[in-house]
Protein backbone atom coordinates (compact mmCIF):
# COMPACT_ATOMS: atom_id res chain seq x y z
CA UNK A 1 0.00 0.00 0.00
CA UNK A 2 1.14 3.25 -0.99
CA UNK A 3 -0.39 6.57 -0.78
CA UNK A 4 0.12 10.40 -1.61
CA UNK A 5 3.43 12.14 -1.03
CA UNK A 6 2.19 15.19 -0.10
CA UNK A 7 4.33 17.83 -1.59
CA UNK A 8 7.25 15.51 -2.11
CA UNK A 9 7.01 14.13 1.57
CA UNK A 10 7.48 10.51 2.39
CA UNK A 11 4.45 8.12 2.12
CA UNK A 12 1.99 6.71 4.62
CA UNK A 13 4.49 3.38 4.67
CA UNK A 14 7.24 5.48 5.92
CA UNK A 15 5.56 7.46 8.44
CA UNK A 16 4.02 4.31 10.05
CA UNK A 17 6.85 2.03 9.65
CA UNK A 18 8.76 5.29 11.78
CA UNK A 19 6.20 5.53 14.78
CA UNK A 20 6.49 1.82 14.81
CA UNK A 21 8.96 2.40 17.09
CA UNK A 22 8.42 4.11 20.62
CA UNK A 23 11.57 6.05 20.86
CA UNK A 24 10.82 7.50 17.67
CA UNK A 25 7.03 8.34 19.02
CA UNK A 26 8.71 9.53 22.36
CA UNK A 27 10.97 11.77 20.51
CA UNK A 28 8.34 13.34 18.72
CA UNK A 29 6.33 13.83 21.95
CA UNK A 30 9.32 16.08 23.28
CA UNK A 31 10.30 17.58 20.18
CA UNK A 32 6.51 18.71 20.18
CA UNK A 33 6.32 20.13 23.95
CA UNK A 34 9.61 22.10 22.98
CA UNK A 35 9.23 23.21 19.40
CA UNK A 36 12.72 23.31 18.07
CA UNK A 37 15.57 21.32 19.76
CA UNK A 38 19.44 20.17 19.09
CA UNK A 39 19.75 16.00 19.57
CA UNK A 40 21.81 17.17 22.40
CA UNK A 41 18.34 18.17 24.44
CA UNK A 42 16.64 15.33 22.91
CA UNK A 43 19.08 13.51 24.28
CA UNK A 44 19.22 14.99 27.80
CA UNK A 45 15.23 13.78 27.58
CA UNK A 46 15.38 10.54 27.07
CA UNK A 47 16.91 7.43 28.18
CA UNK A 48 19.06 6.78 24.87
CA UNK A 49 22.43 7.93 23.43
CA UNK A 50 22.64 10.97 21.23
CA UNK A 51 24.10 9.06 19.16
CA UNK A 52 20.65 7.05 18.85
CA UNK A 53 18.99 10.12 18.88
CA UNK A 54 20.72 10.97 15.51
CA UNK A 55 19.35 7.82 14.00
CA UNK A 56 15.61 8.06 14.71
CA UNK A 57 15.66 11.86 14.19
CA UNK A 58 17.27 10.46 10.23
CA UNK A 59 14.02 8.14 10.06
CA UNK A 60 11.77 10.72 11.22
CA UNK A 61 13.29 13.17 8.93
CA UNK A 62 13.56 10.65 5.67
CA UNK A 63 9.30 9.95 6.71
CA UNK A 64 8.83 13.72 6.63
CA UNK A 65 8.13 13.99 9.88
CA UNK A 66 10.86 16.47 11.24
CA UNK A 67 12.91 18.90 9.75
CA UNK A 68 16.96 19.88 10.78
CA UNK A 69 17.64 23.13 10.12
CA UNK A 70 21.73 23.92 10.57
CA UNK A 71 22.25 27.23 13.06
CA UNK A 72 25.99 27.53 13.46
CA UNK A 73 27.66 24.42 14.77
CA UNK A 74 23.86 23.07 15.78
CA UNK A 75 21.36 21.32 13.84
CA UNK A 76 17.92 22.21 15.31
CA UNK A 77 15.20 19.71 15.05
CA UNK A 78 11.18 20.80 14.51
CA UNK A 79 8.23 18.75 13.47
CA UNK A 80 6.48 18.41 10.07
CA UNK A 81 2.98 17.96 10.31
CA UNK A 82 2.03 17.45 6.76
CA UNK A 83 2.99 13.91 6.76
CA UNK A 84 0.63 13.08 10.17
CA UNK A 85 -1.88 14.68 8.55
CA UNK A 86 -1.72 12.78 5.32
CA UNK A 87 -1.24 9.89 7.39
CA UNK A 88 -4.71 10.90 9.64
CA UNK A 89 -6.65 11.29 6.36
CA UNK A 90 -5.69 8.03 4.92
CA UNK A 91 -6.66 6.52 8.06
CA UNK A 92 -9.71 8.22 8.11
CA UNK A 93 -10.48 7.24 4.52
CA UNK A 94 -9.66 3.65 5.29
CA UNK A 95 -11.94 3.67 8.66
CA UNK A 96 -14.82 5.33 6.54
CA UNK A 97 -14.67 3.10 3.83
CA UNK A 98 -14.56 0.08 6.76
CA UNK A 99 -18.20 1.82 8.38
CA UNK A 100 -19.89 1.34 5.02
CA UNK A 101 -18.95 -2.00 4.27
CA UNK A 102 -20.10 -2.62 7.90
CA UNK A 103 -23.59 -1.03 7.79
CA UNK A 104 -23.64 -2.94 4.25
CA UNK A 105 -23.71 -5.86 6.20
CA UNK A 106 -25.93 -4.98 8.99
CA UNK A 107 -28.27 -4.53 6.49
CA UNK A 108 -28.01 -7.25 4.43
CA UNK A 109 -27.93 -8.88 7.51
CA UNK A 110 -31.38 -7.26 9.16
CA UNK A 111 -33.25 -7.66 5.76
CA UNK A 112 -36.24 -9.79 5.80
CA UNK A 113 -35.43 -13.59 3.60
CA UNK A 114 -38.36 -12.77 1.36
CA UNK A 115 -37.15 -9.81 -0.16
CA UNK A 116 -40.05 -7.54 1.53
CA UNK A 117 -38.64 -4.04 3.04
CA UNK A 118 -38.67 -4.41 6.34
CA UNK A 119 -39.79 -1.44 8.85
CA UNK A 120 -42.90 1.03 9.44
CA UNK A 121 -45.20 1.71 5.97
Amino acid sequence: MSAERPGGGADVDDVLAALADPTRRRLLDVLAGMGTATATTLAGRLPVSRQAVVKHLGVLDAAGLVSGVRVGREVRYALRPAALDATARWMAALAADWDRRLADIKRAAEAPEDGTPSGPA
